[in-house]
């Protein structure tokens, strides 16, 4: 399991005062009231910082962090990852899981038979899509629905599925 969880990405600076417009990772912009301190990924580097201050606007956080007091100190960090230690993530409620824990689980269908590898997880204004390789090389996209998504263990980890009529056409 991955013990830093993606809760958005920087997409642009707010202001001159070191501000950046955060789009959170799972579209929930509460997780930003009650965070403390985060991780700036650049893909190169990763920096820790506190947060100072919270607001919002539309879909979007705008986070002030310490240190960072004008637009030259933040710029660089534009279409960055803000991560999370599991410690500082959202609590999870009963059945919810992240998505980190299933990446790269095998998908079943509920006759057993492997259908591939959970490569991603597309979040869509309806509900996820699960993105499936095959085992011949193909993408699958399955909805994240009751009817379709019939388990989800994260301790093993694995994904078992009812494949709808025409999802495999």
């Amino acid at each position: 399991m991955d013990e830093l969880l993606k809760a958005g990405t920087i997409t642009s600076t707010h202001g001159i005062k070191g501000e950046v417009k955060v789009y959170p990772a799972a579209g929930d912009l509460s997780r930003f009231e009650y965070l403390k301190a985060c991780i700036i990924d650049t893909g190169k580097k990763q920096v820790n910082v506190e947060v100072e201050s919270v607001k919002f606007f539309k879909n979007q956080a705008i986070l002030k962090f310490k240190g960072y007091d004008n637009i030259n100190d933040i710029e660089q960090y534009k279409g960055a990852s803000l991560l999370v230690t599991r410690e500082n993530a959202i609590p999870l409620e009963e059945g919810e899981f992240y998505i980190a824990d299933i990446i790269d689980a095998p998908v079943y269908e509920e006759n057993g038979r492997e259908l591939g590898i959970l490569t991603d997880v597309l979040e869509t204004g309806a509900n996820d899509v699960y993105v499936v390789k095959t085992k011949e090389g193909k993408e699958l996209l399955l909805p994240a629905i009751p009817e379709c998504i019939l388990e989800v263990d994260t301790d093993a980890p694995k994904v078992v599925v009812h494949i709808m009529k025409g999802l495999l056409d």
